[in-house]
């Protein structure tokens, strides 16, 4: 999701995303120390796109 799509939603809207975002974030790193994950890009994308949504609710506040 862009930041463009990120400023347009509701702080209540972010807040959940940011939820979403952590719980995924949790599973991967779990999937990663257990060497279930192939792909360590996603759990290097997952921080970035949580990262976006932090900036995007300063921003608002």
């Amino acid at each position: 999701m862009k930041a463009n799509e990120l400023r347009t939603k509701s702080l209540q809207e972010l807040q959940e995303l940011l939820k979403t975002e952590r719980e995924q974030l949790r599973a991967r790193s779990f999937d990663l120390a257990a060497g279930k994950l192939k792909n360590i890009r996603d759990v290097r994308m997952v921080r970035r796109h949580i990262a976006q949504i932090l900036t995007v609710l300063k921003e608002k506040v």
